[in-house]
């Protein structure tokens, strides 16, 4: 089991820059796989960036492509999200999860493909 822990998110005004950090507990965080998703107000979750185990594969949704780097230090046992050129629009609260029995390489987009989640973590876009 591994537990995971958000952190970094604020307040912003539109065109700055965020970096999200997630922490994860126990000693084999380089077997995960690791994605991001965000919930804003009112919607359902949406995927928003994934990386593979070794860090060396990654995958963007259209909306942050260019403007959001997902990368992983397996010595910390961390994940994180650089968020910049943020807008309105990326107001959420923002989720890592981890997927346990990930294969070398691979990227998951789908919600139902993790099964960890950390608690979240806030961010405002003020425009």
């Amino acid at each position: 089991q591994v537990q995971l822990v958000e952190s970094g998110g604020g307040l912003v005004q539109a065109g700055g820059s965020l970096r999200l950090s997630c922490a994860a507990s126990g000693r084999s965080f380089s077997m995960y796989a690791m994605g991001w998703f965000r919930q804003a107000p009112g919607k359902e979750r949406e995927f928003v960036a994934a990386i593979s185990r070794s860090g060396a594969n990654s995958l963007y949704a259209d909306s942050v492509k260019g403007r959001f780097t997902i990368s992983r230090d397996n010595a910390r046992n961390t994940v994180y999200l650089q968020m910049n050129s943020l807008k309105a629009e990326d107001t959420a609260d923002y989720y890592c999860a981890a997927n346990r029995g990930s294969l070398y390489g691979s990227i998951y987009v789908r919600q139902t493909e993790y099964d960890y989640w950390g608690q979240g973590t806030q961010v405002t876009v003020s425009s």
